[in-house]
């Protein structure tokens, strides 16, 4: 566990260290958020502060050859690579759309390419729990799609939640600190070192070294270099924490790793649902399904009159109980956590219907 708090820090301390940097860069080269109808921002912001996590990250995955307990599993493993080539990819791609812009088409032809980087690169799911405690070996076509399609949904609902300063690096470092508790206490886990968990700490490191400069009012904001590869990464955790073991299970650990198919989609729900619902709403409305629009679920917080920052709140409270929800299944079995999670919801109700009550007074809107 030191281990991997010693590498969350450092990757924290360096993507603190290098946001103020990147955000001279950011208004050097014109890299800058302007506002407009749909957004809620109201000055220019400079963006592409995802530079600062991707700087985070390298180091992280650096690091962690260095560190004992880390090296000889992170030496021996195909993800430290992998993550570094898909991410410097997927890094580039959101920096040309924040710079410059570019069609929904063109950007999801060029995920479903890093996507498949991924998958050449040796990560992609290989068997797969199924309900009633079987297991699905999957062939390798079959595998490699799953894989692309899973990593492209990630990064797309990582990418639509980040509409409110500090978010979506608040949101993704809620998931993926659910995902390394998890991955290192669940019945039946591996003994020792897991590249899963080690990818989760890193992730949530990078967040949360974000997050001062990007909570409202944001400095600088992570843009869609920064979104899209919170999303590569948390796609990748899930999968290499899943499906990566030539071996699957059998018999009763079939239960305890179907977990990691339930802590997943619990964990994210949230932004699934706000992807869910925009696709929804605009095919109603006759309208593509990139076309942006202001009614988001952060959007509707702040339209029943929660002010940014209850309403970015409101989506971690809403995350972390969604993320507990999934821990519990996964860890503990008992009434009492049931009991505690419905309070939790009782609560989580009260403060998002009644915003007056949970908006502090010296709030702005």
């Amino acid at each position: 566990m030191g281990a991997y708090l010693l590498v969350a820090v450092v990757a924290a301390a360096v993507t603190f260290a290098v946001t103020p940097l990147v955000r001279r860069l950011a208004i050097a080269t014109g890299t800058i958020d302007h506002p407009s109808d749909r957004k809620v921002h109201p000055s220019d912001t400079p963006t592409a502060g995802g530079l600062a996590m991707y700087a985070g990250l390298l180091v992280g995955l650096v690091i962690a050859f260095a560190v004992p307990a880390l090296a000889d599993v992170h030496r021996a493993s195909a993800e430290p690579l992998a993550v570094a080539v898909t991410a410097t990819l997927m890094v580039a791609l959101g920096v040309i759309d924040d710079r410059r812009g570019m069609s929904a088409l063109v950007k999801l032809v060029a995920q479903v390419f890093i996507a498949g980087v991924l998958v050449l690169l040796g990560i992609l799911f290989l068997w797969f729990p199924w309900p009633g405690g079987t297991i699905v070996i999957m062939p390798s076509d079959q595998a490699a799609l799953l894989t692309i399609v899973w990593v492209v949904a990630v990064a797309n609902a990582v990418n639509l939640v980040d509409g409110l300063d500090g978010l979506a690096a608040g949101m993704v470092a809620i998931a993926a600190a659910a995902f390394f508790v998890y991955l290192v206490r669940a019945p039946g886990a591996q003994d020792g070192t897991s590249e899963a968990a080690l990818l989760s700490a890193i992730t949530a490191g990078i967040c949360l070294g974000f997050l001062p400069w990007n909570f409202h009012p944001a400095k600088i904001f992570m843009g869609d270099t920064g979104s899209m590869m919170l999303g590569l990464l948390l796609a990748t955790i899930t999968v290499s924490g899943l499906g990566r073991n030539p071996y699957p299970p059998s018999g009763g650990d079939i239960v305890a790793t179907a977990g990691v198919v339930v802590i997943p989609l619990l964990v994210l729900f949230i932004p699934f649902l706000d992807v869910g619902l925009a696709i929804v709403r605009r095919t109603r409305r006759g309208l593509g399904v990139g076309h942006a629009d202001k009614e988001h679920l952060h959007h509707q917080l702040m339209d029943i009159g929660h002010g940014h920052r209850s309403a970015v709140l409101l989506m971690y409270l809403w995350s972390a109980l969604v993320s507990a929800a999934g821990l519990a299944v996964g860890l503990i079995d008992g009434r009492a956590v049931v009991a505690g999670l419905l309070v939790g919801v009782v609560v989580l109700f009260g403060v998002t219907v009644f915003p007056r009550l949970a908006r502090p007074r010296d709030e702005g809107p």
